[in-house]
């Protein structure tokens, strides 16, 4: 039985900088604290070997590659942290929704208003639901006043992001923090 054989030829990670022989630039910018100095590729290689260490690409685009020696496992961990550091630093906005019914109390409302502050506060976007069952259907209006109030007492922290309209049974306004 033979041995496939493995075509190892462009799978190259494109998020990966090009080390050494990669590097098919005839000419490069080495870096080396500080100091910037053209360079032809093969020298450039020479010393990182000579330092036992990788020539890494740092600017593919530009002309010439600017590159730099040093260890390639070393260069790609200071990448990750660098990038996990600042994808913690962006935080995800979410739209918490918020339902309350046709019958709900001034107290339970003033409670989902407060909820609804803090939520703002921390810039997600908040959704406020009005559900309408049966014969409260009849009565759209009053259901549209007890959201418009909502949305009155809200006035100072928040902006309407999407107008209020029915959605099926339900009304249906989307708030985002003012700026």
């Amino acid at each position: 039985m033979q041995k496939r054989r493995q075509y190892i030829g462009h799978s190259r990670d494109p998020k990966r900088p090009r080390t050494n022989e990669e590097i098919t630039s005839p000419e490069v910018l080495l870096v080396t604290d500080g100091v910037s100095e053209r360079i032809p590729t093969a020298e450039a290689i020479k010393r990182a070997k000579d330092a036992e260490y990788d020539l890494i690409e740092i600017a593919g685009k530009a002309n010439p590659p600017v590159v730099k020696i040093g260890d390639i496992g070393q260069y790609l961990y200071q990448q990750q942290k660098k990038e996990r550091k600042q994808k913690s630093g962006s935080k995800q906005t979410e739209v918490k929704m918020l339902r309350f019914g046709f019958r709900t109390d001034q107290h339970d409302l003033d409670r989902l208003v407060g909820r609804s502050k803090e939520f703002l506060a921390e810039r997600h976007l908040v959704k406020f639901v009005v559900r309408l069952r049966g014969r409260e259907l009849s009565n759209k209006s009053f259901a549209g006043d007890k959201l418009k109030g909502v949305i009155a007492a809200l006035k100072d922290v928040a902006e309407v992001e999407t107008d209020m309209r029915m959605q099926g049974n339900n009304f249906v306004v989307v708030l985002r923090a003012k700026k």
